[in-house]
């Protein structure tokens, strides 16, 4: 083999690994990056590295970290999280309480009321976040009632509630 096909190659079977080991071969480290790890079938550990940290976005809104406010309907905006004080916001997971406000919709929801209920809030899971390569977005959100919980119907929601999240603004 030539020496310029085999440093070629060397450099390729060194780089590319590196690379999937977050060590970037002279691209430098990554400031202020989080780190979440996966296990394949076989047993094998994959660290990716994101280098922002994670955002939840909401229909109204461009990506947000620790928001104060998230809209869970989006088509009519008649729930929506407020108050949230955040006590952890990591990679894959971020926790908070807050209250959800709640239109009953009755006789109809622009004439209907909000209701407010204390909730414990969990963000989870991960997703790079459309057209922002290196990002991380939530892709869950749980809902956990202390107290008194929003109608559905004619009975109480249950005790919790796992929604999806948006994946971006459209």
């Amino acid at each position: 083999m030539k020496r310029g096909r085999f440093t070629a190659a060397v450099v390729a079977a060194i780089s590319v690994p590196a690379l999937g080991l977050g060590l970037g071969l002279g691209t430098g480290a990554l400031t202020s990056s989080a780190q979440a790890s996966s296990r394949t079938s076989a047993g094998a550990v994959f660290v990716r590295h994101f280098s922002e940290q994670p955002v939840v976005v909401d229909c109204q809104s461009q990506p947000q970290v620790r928001p104060g406010k998230l809209t869970l309907s989006c088509a009519d905006g008649n729930d929506y999280l407020t108050g949230l004080s955040w006590t952890s916001w990591t990679a894959g997971l971020a926790s908070a309480t807050g209250v959800q406000e709640v239109n009953d919709c009755l006789p109809y929801c622009v004439v209907g009321h909000f209701h407010s209920y204390p909730v414990d809030v969990i963000f989870w899971g991960d997703a790079s976040l459309p057209g922002r390569p290196g990002s991380q977005r939530y892709t869950s959100v749980t809902l956990l009632y202390p107290g008194a919980r929003p109608n559905v119907g004619a009975h109480p929601a249950p005790a919790t509630v796992t929604l999806p999240l948006l994946a971006g603004p459209s």
